[in-house]
């Protein structure tokens, strides 16, 4: 056929053939709708149909000699090119590629290209098909899928596509700042408009919301030649994303301009409507973030800002990040580090302030965490509060506790023995059987009731009423002893103590440092005056009192002039492991210069 339609020596390739047989074929070829060419080993065309030629504006003569890879842009992909190559030297038998190509008149189309061998000769036959219809609808079909139906800004998906994009991008070009930024901002009361007016009118918002944002891209123009992103993500929520941003203070004004913008008064069909937004913001540096990282970041963020009060913007914040992340991996691991036995117990003395001999000691847990070391309880007791493995904790502490004294009690027999204080927890006593735990483990570990000491915080016990009250009754009449700690910080209602069975008052720690004298001042005697008149009200109760972080000498001996029966601080020693206890029971306890 090839040689049919360049009108010379036929008969080579197509021997049998009539002349009337031959101009068919050169007539098929020419009448027929599909673009068509003719292509020698060499590329250049052979023959080219008049559907061709008017798909590119020209005569089809003209096209004749023309390197077919230019003429449909074959050479514009290294990959392309290989696989044309290929084709020509008959090592492929199929290329199948879309291209972009332009019309004599200017305007451009696109193409589906398709290469493949004429059967019988060397040639090759080019076919083009103009697929811009198609390619329009799908380009349609995708502006619905990535944009958001209601305000017409870009949707989630989209949004994604083009952070990924401006990360990968920015890794391989040069002169831009080699860094992204991203406003995440939540409307704030925006559920009251749609329950109470309707969506419709919550619809309208989020449009007119969605106005306001972009202005306030546009006025900031900022991004790489001036382009933004402006997102809605779902529900009430928005990004701006900033490609080569400049730095914090560039989003950090964008950020008061969009929530100075959001809280403007709309006008909506009559409707007057106010709301205001919450922001959280985040600037990084494009090298080691992934699109999911950052979205998980602004999230944390704008959490922040809504629990921090809302109508507010928050900076992304790496230390508190870095302790909310802390936070839930102890929380995670809380429960099973008891069953792993990484927990255990240093120990306080309680030292009598007349005699220096240890009274008694408080049991301090600590965590040996495998990834963050020794962690003190303030790192986890309230997370063991939260989420209810206090009750098994504690339950460890109070058993290892009760074991250690009554062991301390067999060693030193010719002493008088140490009680053993320890902290309890509110929700112990709602969430499990105190008494009974407490019970039970005293007869398993054979430790005297009136060895026990259990504190219990101000403000929960002087609230105490129905089950904790019960409780703490239960477990004084057993002959345990039941003290308040950090007394002073809470409700401080006087009155509760005639009522509550308790033994002992532990002065919080804010009196004692008032009886310090500093260099260039001197102690304040209110103080004195208060820790006095607190003293004497315990001991007419029939209470002791214990002074909490005794610090110097000076301290010790004013607490004594005053009455106060045990002290408890670094004068004495820091929370230490049983051996050291039991080296000091039965000695006075004189300070060191390294307890202090």
């Amino acid at each position: 056929m090839a040689e049919s339609l360049r009108g010379t020596t036929t008969e080579r390739h197509f021997t049998g053939r009539s002349a009337a047989e031959l101009r068919d074929y050169r007539a098929a070829f020419n009448a027929a709708h599909l673009a068509m060419a003719v292509v020698d080993r060499e590329g250049l065309v052979v023959a080219a149909n008049h559907a061709l030629a008017q798909l590119l504006g020209a005569e089809p003569h003209s096209l004749v000699e023309q390197s077919a890879a230019e003429l449909v842009d074959l050479g514009a992909e290294a990959r392309t090119w290989q696989a044309y190559l290929e084709v020509l030297r008959g090592r492929q038998a199929r290329l199948r590629c879309t291209r972009r190509l332009k019309h004599a008149d200017g305007h451009s189309l696109w193409t589906e290209v398709t290469l493949g061998p004429v059967p019988g000769t060397r040639d090759v036959l080019l076919s083009v098909s103009d697929i811009s219809d198609r390619r329009d609808l799908q380009a349609r079909l995708r502006h619905l899928q990535m944009h958001d139906p209601v305000t017409r800004l870009p949707n989630r998906a989209l949004f994604f596509e083009r952070v990924s994009a401006a990360l990968e991008s920015s890794a391989y070009e040069h002169g831009g700042t080699g860094r992204i930024g991203l406003c995440y901002l939540d409307l704030d009361g925006f559920k009251a408009v749609n329950d109470t007016l309707g969506h419709r009118v919550g619809d309208r918002l989020l449009t007119a919301v969605a106005a306001r944002l972009t202005h306030c891209a546009d006025q900031a123009g900022y991004g790489r030649s001036g382009g933004h992103l402006v997102a809605r993500l779902g529900g009430d929520e928005f990004a701006l994303l900033v490609e080569d941003s400049t730095g914090t203070e560039q989003l950090a004004e964008l950020a008061r301009a969009v929530l100075a913008a959001v809280q403007e008064p709309f006008d909506l069909a009559g409707q007057r409507l106010s709301v205001s937004a919450s922001i959280g913001v985040v600037e990084r540096a494009t090298d080691g973030t992934s699109a999911t990282a950052l979205m998980q970041m602004a999230d944390t963020t704008l959490y922040w800002a809504k629990a921090d009060g809302k109508a507010r913007w928050t900076l992304f914040d790496p230390e508190r990040n870095a302790h909310r992340m802390t936070r839930q991996a102890l929380s995670s691991t809380l429960r099973p580090a008891v069953e792993r036995g990484e927990f255990a117990l240093e120990y306080q003395p309680l030292v009598d302030l007349e005699t220096g001999v240890v009274r008694g000691v408080e049991a301090l847990v600590r965590w040996n965490h495998p990834q963050f070391g020794v962690l003190t309880p303030n790192r986890f007791i309230g997370i063991a509060e939260e989420d209810g493995s206090i009750v098994q904790l504690g339950q460890w502490v109070l058993r290892t506790a009760c074991r250690q004294a009554r062991r301390w009690q067999l060693d030193h027999p010719s002493e008088n023995p140490v009680f053993v204080s320890v902290n309890v927890a509110v929700r112990q006593v709602w969430d499990s059987d105190l008494v009974g735990d407490v019970a039970a483990i005293l007869a398993e570990t054979g430790l005297a009731p009136q060895l026990l000491q259990l504190e219990l915080t101000e403000s929960a016990v002087m609230g105490s009423a129905g089950r904790p009250l019960q409780a703490l009754q239960e477990l004084s009449d057993m002959g345990v002893r039941i003290a308040i700690d950090d007394f002073g910080t809470g409700y401080s209602n006087l009155a509760y103590l005639s009522r509550l069975p308790v033994s002992v008052l532990k002065l919080d720690g804010s009196f004692v440092r008032g009886f310090r004298y500093e260099e260039g001042t001197h102690p304040n005697p209110a103080d004195e005056t208060i820790v006095e008149a607190l003293v004497q009200l315990a001991h007419r109760l029939g209470l002791t009192v214990t002074a909490e972080c005794v610090e110097t000498a000076g301290q010790a001996a004013r607490l004594r002039r005053v009455g106060c029966d045990t002290g408890q601080g670094w004068l004495y020693s820091r929370a230490v492991a049983p051996e050291r206890i039991a080296e000091m029971i039965g000695a006075r306890a004189v300070p060191s210069q390294q307890d202090r």
